[in-house]
């Protein structure tokens, strides 16, 4: 290496900066993003924005038995859905539905959670068993407890379990008063949601530090409730407040398990089901469903932004 004397101080000569270029540069980087992110995009354009934009100009029209109507009605759709006594009562029907499944499938989740979390050996092995349902598509468990769980007959499991108790056999599907179609309901949905987010706990249980359990000992906190209170609990609000909403939207979109386990019913129905028999029964009626399922989006994101502007949804620090 050569050097430079400065004032008998021998220095090394300043090096040579290279004036090589990146093989890679923000076209390729580009590129690759368009790439990978191309084929999501098309699908998402031509199978969720297209039909939503074609939705709303069909609510505008008399569309019967056409998706190519010409006679503008303007809101008379909406008046008419606001009006229609069975899509109103199916959009409180699950109101209530929203109000009782989101709390019970909250809860159970985040008990996994803790209880998965705490396991000192076959963590993994546990984790999958509660996870596994998920795989199951809605319309193949609604079957399963329709057919072989809650079947009506006292061959089904639920009624051979209550015949053990002398209890005579129950018609859970098939009338309406008491209203047991609600606990099958339920029930498969739970069996079917609940080791989802028990991952997306289970992931945020992980990253709380271990020091705050510790501070929390040595400041006197008794382990068990208490700590669950004043550490755990504060410090899942983010991922909390992401579950409550993903299951209130996950609740008003309901569609496979009622479809299949309320057939050919009038009662029970939840508004996407109503929608359903309104555009594809034997009016088809596309322009009043149209409407009904715009009222169903504007609900949605109402309730949502509601539920997120009240748990603080988006705000950078959980403890406050």
């Amino acid at each position: 290496m050569s050097t430079t004397t400065t004032r008998d101080v021998t220095r090394p000569a300043p090096a040579k900066v290279s004036k090589t270029k990146p093989r890679r540069g923000v076209r390729g980087t580009t590129f690759n993003f368009w790439l990978f992110t191309g084929p999501f995009l098309v699908g998402l354009l031509i199978f969720v924005y297209v039909p939503i934009v074609w939705s709303a100009w069909l609510s505008f029209y008399e569309a019967r038995y056409t998706v190519t109507p010409d006679k503008f009605v303007g809101f008379d759709n909406y008046e008419y859905m606001l009006t229609n006594g069975d899509f109103v009562r199916s959009l409180g029907t699950f109101t209530v539905f929203a109000a009782i499944v989101v709390p019970i499938t909250w809860a159970l989740s985040l008990g996994l959670a803790l209880m998965v979390h705490r396991l000192r050996f076959m963590k993994a092995f546990f984790r999958s068993v509660f996870f596994l349902p998920t795989a199951v598509s809605f319309v193949a468990a609604s079957l399963i407890w329709k057919m072989s769980v809650f079947s009506g007959v006292r061959f089904g499991l639920m009624n051979t379990v209550l015949g053990w108790f002398g209890i005579e056999n129950v018609a859970w599907l098939a009338d309406p008063n008491p209203p047991w179609y609600w606990l099958v309901i339920l029930t498969v949905r739970l069996w079917l949601q609940a080791g989802f987010y028990m991952i997306l706990f289970l992931a945020a249980l992980q990253n709380i530090p271990p020091e705050l359990y510790e501070a929390a000992a040595i400041d006197g906190a008794k382990p068990g409730w208490q700590t669950f209170r004043h550490i755990t609990l504060p410090q899942l609000r983010a991922t909390s407040t992401a579950v409550i909403l993903l299951l209130l939207v996950a609740a008003y979109q309901a569609f496979d398990e009622f479809f299949n386990l309320l057939t050919n019913t009038t009662w029970g129905r939840p508004p996407l089901v109503e929608l359903y028999y309104l555009a594809l029964g034997e009016n088809q009626d596309y322009g009043a469903g149209s409407a009904g399922a715009m009222i169903l989006t504007i609900l949605i994101c109402t309730v949502t932004l509601l539920q997120g502007r009240i748990m603080g949804f988006g705000r950078g620090d959980e403890t406050k």
